[in-house]
């Protein structure tokens, strides 16, 4: 049985994991409020909750309101649509997310404007996901940029006939919250199975703390050989138990927006609420001189290999071997500023300029020249 999370306040983990689910909201809406071709998007937040934990902590809906209003005025002058749909199963939860959300908008002049121009709409359905995903996969993929929130505990939806279409997706960015845990207590149950079946031993390899990476890693080889989706993952411990993000997106300027959230909420790793690689311990010389490496002590060597082999060759690849592997662009640029320092490259201009604005938006390749 699962915990109801609403009954009571919302745990460092639950926080943590809203959080992010908060400031990626913040980081995907002024991508397409700004640009000039998507006049209209999409966030679907399909396990909302009453909006309010018991302690008045704020859920997801009333989060995703919030970052809504803070783009109010970009809306306005862009002329763009943003629409909002929030579903719960529980009749209860249901009565007080409308009355949440109500609440929200009369506190809120400019959100109430928008709504009764047509700029902001709004919808609470009761709907059961099984039933409701389909109809949002015919309706709405790939015609729309579309904001995905599937927060729940179990795995059903982790399964093909959800996780596929969202893989092929070209507009979808989508955040799952799921407990990995689930993997190892059902596993081995033909109904488990029949949903998304996971090597199991191939999981307990390593240990405990690593079972929500492998699941991804699992999960990134059924990704289409046709898409270009990737899939990231932000673990959470709480207690014994862990559980996790999976992010999904299959644009360049998505990825990077999630892993600085994602860096910005643990600047050790990036991809978990607590230092799941001991990066703390690592980096100093051993009694015998051996240095164990950090996370993003083993990406600059890597990084500098590869560019030294002349597998990147160029601004555009370092961004891209950044993403591939979790980092930042701006980890990539300050090993390709130091290798210049050092002149074991050279390229023309003060910076490597390793950043989506510059590679995508306004097409500047810079050449790296080994010396």
């Amino acid at each position: 049985m699962q915990k109801d999370l609403h009954k009571s306040g919302f745990d460092e983990g639950t926080l943590t994991k809203l959080d992010i689910f908060e400031s990626y909201t913040k980081e995907w809406l002024p991508t397409f409020v700004m640009n000039q071709y998507e006049p209209e998007m999409l966030i679907l937040d399909l396990f909302a909750g009453p909006g309010y934990s018991m302690e008045g902590q704020e859920g997801s809906p009333i989060r995703i309101l919030k970052q809504v209003n803070a783009q109010i005025g970009n809306i306005f002058q862009k002329n763009k649509k943003v629409f909002i749909l929030f579903n719960e199963l529980d009749k209860k939860k249901v009565k007080k997310l409308k009355e949440a959300c109500e609440n929200f908008c009369e506190a809120h002049l400019e959100m109430k404007r928008a709504i009764q121009s047509g700029h902001i709409a709004y919808k609470v359905t009761n709907v059961d996901v099984t039933r409701l995903f389909p109809r949002i996969k015919d309706k709405f993929i790939n015609k729309y940029p579309i904001l995905l929130f599937l927060d729940q505990n179990g795995i059903k939806f982790m399964g093909d006939d959800y996780l596929q279409p969202l893989l092929r997706a070209r507009k979808v960015d989508f955040l799952f919250y799921l407990s990995s845990s689930y993997f190892i207590r059902f596993g081995e149950v033909n109904a488990f199975k029949n949903i998304i079946n996971i090597d199991l031993n191939r999981a307990r390899c390593n240990p405990y703390k690593y079972i929500h990476k492998s699941i991804l890693q699992q999960l990134r080889e059924r990704i289409p050989i046709n898409s270009k989706t990737r899939l990231y993952p932000f673990t959470i411990k709480k207690g014994s138990n862990v559980y996790g993000i999976i992010f999904g997106s299959s644009h360049p300027r998505g990825v990077e927006k999630f892993l600085i959230t994602a860096w910005n909420k643990n600047n050790i790793n990036g991809e978990a609420n607590f230092d799941i690689d001991d990066d703390k311990n690592k980096g100093q010389a051993d009694l015998f001189g051996y240095i164990a490496l950090t996370k993003k002590m083993k990406f600059e060597v890597e990084l500098r290999e590869a560019i030294i082999n002349k597998t990147v060759c160029n601004n555009k690849e370092a961004f891209d071997f950044a993403l591939n592997h979790g980092h930042l662009p701006v980890h990539a640029a300050d090993v390709i500023k130091e290798m210049k320092r050092k002149k074991i490259i050279n390229y023309h201009g003060r910076s490597p300029m390793i950043s989506y604005k510059n590679i995508y938006r306004d097409k500047h390749l810079i050449t790296f020249d080994i010396l």
